[in-house]
């Protein structure tokens, strides 16, 4: 047992309101030298972590369900990526891998290497190492359009894609990621995508809209790249129905289009496969992985095809901080741990423990409208009882009633009406009953 595991019992426990005074002392510093645009779903601040509990600067512990939106799946402050990061600062922190290169990066790239799906020794994969999930999709994007020398880029409706020029414009939600910042990039074409809840289309049926989307509005032959979130994350933990993504490959393999997987928030073991894309049968030209790489230290990955990753010019692709050594060293121990501690495994009882409790809670409450997601990625849809008609307004006031209670919960989907569950996947069975028991008091006294 760690010291900090010692020192923080995986339980909610409140000794002043939320926020407490410090806490909102804090903020109103904050306030005076951070914008407004930098927003904070809680403005709780944490003065330590672990596990899947979070202490903040009153001492108020609260269970953490979102776990850094994806980031620390293996818990906060875990002991081996901690040990890991800081054996690698006594040695090297920075040197820039395009001047002088060291092993963790390399490693790194083995080890995403032998991951993704569809990698052998006849079909080789390659990664670029960069620092965040934004930065993953602008250089996939890049490498997709040098090799296929086309401008296009395929995107799907709810998609979240990152806070860049370039990545706002292909998200489908404008506010507040890209509206009021100036011209949005072109050659961007946002098609309907497969969502079983509202269209009621089969994989095949949904695939096959769109790709007559795509064929008409965009021409397949201008496209560069598709770029799917096998699960959808910011759109509302959206899994599309069966078929739908082996058709769309298909499509993108006979037409020269560059398949890429982004797996920044679905992608390091969430969802009981290292990445998402392998539990619905495809093999992804370029997989994008950032958020859970490094157990909450900066770095994403692009992996891809070795043909389609050494059409770069050298010295076309890279950054200053891309592949810091630190970040490197984490992600290793992380690859570790996933290999070594059953964790696939351990995303999966998640999924039917917190899964099971909450279709309980669906069958309860008639506002939730859908339970789904894969793994230790989870959501339920909140609608107006008997319709589908969004109601991000209670799911506002569920968020608000569980804080209160020690459980940070988050909002996600276009219209607000998504909780999601990120938990870590050392979540116990006893924190999954918790997150249920205050769930079921939110709705029942929300809903009175």
């Amino acid at each position: 047992m760690s010291v900090a595991e010692d020192q923080i019992a995986q339980e909610p426990r409140i000794v002043t309101e939320i926020p407490g005074p410090k806490s909102r002392e804090l903020h109103a510093r904050r306030q005076a030298v951070v914008p407004p645009g930098v927003h904070s779903v809680v403005p709780v601040y944490v003065e330590r972590a672990h596990g899947s509990v979070l202490v903040d600067v009153d001492g108020n512990q609260i269970v953490d369900v979102c776990g850094g939106i994806g980031v620390t799946t293996i818990g906060h402050t875990d002991d081996a990526v901690v040990a890991a990061a800081a054996a690698q600062l006594g040695k090297v922190t920075h040197t820039l891998f395009t001047m002088t290169p060291y092993e963790p990066y390399v490693q790194v790239a083995e080890h995403l290497a032998r991951n993704v799906p569809g990698s052998t020794a006849e079909r080789p994969y390659k990664t670029l190492l960069m620092n965040s999930g934004a930065e993953a999709v602008e250089n996939g994007v890049k490498i997709a359009r040098r090799y296929t020398r086309r401008p296009g880029v395929a995107v799907l409706e709810h998609a979240y894609h990152g806070r860049t020029a370039l990545t706002s414009s292909m998200n489908h939600k404008g506010a507040p990621y890209a509206q009021g910042y100036g011209p949005r990039v072109g050659d961007i074409y946002k098609a309907p995508n497969s969502y079983p809840l509202r269209d009621g289309l089969s994989g095949p049926e949904a695939a096959k809209r769109t790709i007559a989307y795509l064929e008409k509005m965009a021409g397949a032959e201008d496209l560069a790249c598709l770029v799917v979130e096998p699960v959808q994350g910011e759109g509302g933990f959206i899994v599309p129905a069966d078929g739908y993504l082996p058709a769309l490959a298909e499509w993108c393999r006979a037409n020269g289009i560059v398949f890429i997987a982004d797996e920044v928030q679905a992608g390091m073991a969430r969802t009981g496969t290292v990445f998402s894309i392998e539990q619905f049968g495809v093999e992804p030209d370029i997989v994008l992985s950032a958020k859970g790489i490094a157990g909450g230290l900066p770095l994403a990955g692009i992996t891809g095809r070795a043909e389609i990753m050494d059409a770069s010019l050298p010295g076309g692709l890279g950054g200053t901080f891309g592949g810091n050594p630190v970040s490197c060293a984490a992600a290793v121990a992380v690859f570790d741990q996933i290999e070594r501690d059953g964790l696939l495994a351990r995303a999966k009882h998640i999924e039917e423990v917190f899964g099971d409790g909450l279709r309980g809670l669906a069958a309860k409450h008639s506002a939730i409208a859908e339970v789904r997601g894969k793994g230790a990625m989870l959501a339920i849809e909140i609608v107006k009882p008997g319709t589908l008609e969004h109601d991000p307004e209670l799911t506002q006031r569920v968020i608000d009633f569980a804080v209160q209670r020690g459980i940070l919960l988050l909002s996600a989907g276009i219209y607000g009406n998504v909780i999601r569950f990120l938990p870590s996947l050392q979540f116990t069975d006893e924190l999954c009953a918790t997150v249920v028991r205050v769930l079921d008091e939110a709705f029942e006294a929300t809903t009175a």
